[in-house]
């Protein structure tokens, strides 16, 4: 099916679907006793419980299993700035992920205002309604100084996927192709292209985990401390990536490079670029829909191991692997945050979902439909958060096994 195909088919869908969610009631409704149990006057009772203890928000209301899902419109998918009411389709759209891979009840919020501290205070003041904030489609930079202040602010999980989901997947995807071609994160040379949302968080999270030697590339060339054009959060990286202070364009300093990651713009790798990386190179290109470079030029190029954002091609790096177990995991341990060691644990669990006997240059990720991938990485996003301290209750499977 084409694109023109789906896009056709999609607004059919949409017309008749007018709108991707509905509530549905889990009490009954049917007798007066229901409606005195379900509203008034029982439901006074659990409102005084939650007025003594706002904690017990969580055991009386649906609050420990609702992420709301914001967003300013202003970065919607390969769209950009559209506005807060045409991005709401991609927000439902999120919402029934969350939903149909997690069981995690979502609402979309989109949000009339580009201001930072006004989007921020607006989420801060609807935050108690929620256990979980999921900002999606935010412009950077700003959209790390809102993550930032509501990070600071809140006590429940604040996640921008755009940044983080994609960092998640990316990880999986370098932790299997490593594996495949024989090297270690600790010694392999990483060239990441695009200094944006997605480029910024898959960056940090590959030094979280061990990376030692990477060089992030922007518009105007390698990032390096005191190269002229960079917003405050690309100074910050620049300041602790590119060990060799390496200068110029990425066609200059790509050469014996082993993975390439793209967050930036379609074609801006060539198969003669790919030729200078070292043997069992590995291209990551996340540009949506057309990637830096198409799997076929890159393998000509002598790439060994190629994945893109497209699911028309195998290994795919969709970020529907990583954000519905992530916070079903932090849901069910009520996490403060979403910290660094539970999007490894994350990447981690998806990488392991590929046994060694069927690892391939073409099969490095499990399929975004595979229902066991939100079960294992919220298993695994738990139990980090158990360990680092920031859960603040018992799955319900270990509550179980202690009793």
């Amino acid at each position: 099916m084409t694109g023109l195909d789906y896009n056709e088919k999609a607004l059919i869908a949409h017309r008749n679907w007018r709108g991707k969610l509905h509530i549905e009631t889990a009490c009954p409704l049917k007798t007066a006793e229901d409606l005195s149990v379900a509203y008034t006057p029982g439901v006074a009772a659990p409102c005084l419980e939650i007025a003594r203890d706002p904690a017990l928000s969580y055991t009386y209301t649906g609050r420990g299993n609702l992420v709301a899902v914001i967003t300013d419109g202003t970065a919607v998918l390969g769209l950009g700035d559209i506005g807060p009411e045409a991005g709401m389709p991609v927000m439902e759209g999120k919402c029934a992920l969350f939903k149909a891979f997690a069981g995690v009840d979502a609402f979309p919020l989109c949000v009339r205002s580009k201001d930072t501290d006004e989007i921020v205070r607006t989420v801060e003041l609807i935050a108690g309604s929620f256990g979980g904030i999921n900002l999606e489609d935010i412009a950077a930079p700003r959209c790390f100084e809102i993550e930032r202040k509501l990070k600071e602010r809140l006590d429940i999980p604040v996640f921008h996927d755009d940044q983080h989901g994609t960092a998640v997947v990316a990880l999986a995807s370098m932790l299997s192709a490593l594996r495949l071609v024989g090297k270690r994160l600790e010694d392999v040379r990483v060239v990441v292209n695009g200094a944006g949302a997605a480029g910024t968080a898959c960056t940090r999270l590959l030094m979280a985990c061990g990376l030692q030697n990477v060089v992030v590339c922007d518009r105007f060339g390698a990032l390096c401390p005191g190269v002229p054009g960079m917003n405050p959060a690309q100074e910050q990286l620049a300041a602790v990536t590119n060990p060799q202070r390496l200068s110029g364009t990425l066609a200059q300093v790509l050469p014996g490079a082993d993975v390439f990651f793209g967050f930036s713009a379609p074609g801006v790798l060539t198969a003669d670029m790919v030729r200078t990386m070292a043997p069992d190179a590995m291209v990551f290109a996340c540009a949506n829909p057309s990637p830096e470079i198409f799997p076929e030029e890159a393998q000509r190029g002598g790439a060994r191991v190629v994945g893109t954002g497209r699911s028309d091609y195998p290994n795919q790096i969709n970020n529907v692997l990583a954000f519905p177990g992530i916070f079903r995991g932090a849901l069910d341990v009520r996490a403060r945050e979403i910290n660094d060691a539970m999007k490894v644990a994350a990447a981690r669990a998806i990488a392991g979902l590929v046994p060694e006997s069927a690892l391939t240059e073409s099969y490095i990720l499990p399929s975004a439909l595979d229902p066991t991938v939100a079960t294992a990485v919220a298993k695994a996003v738990a139990q980090a958060a158990i360990e680092t301290g920031v859960a603040r209750a018992l799955p319900e499977e270990t509550k179980e096994e202690s009793k």
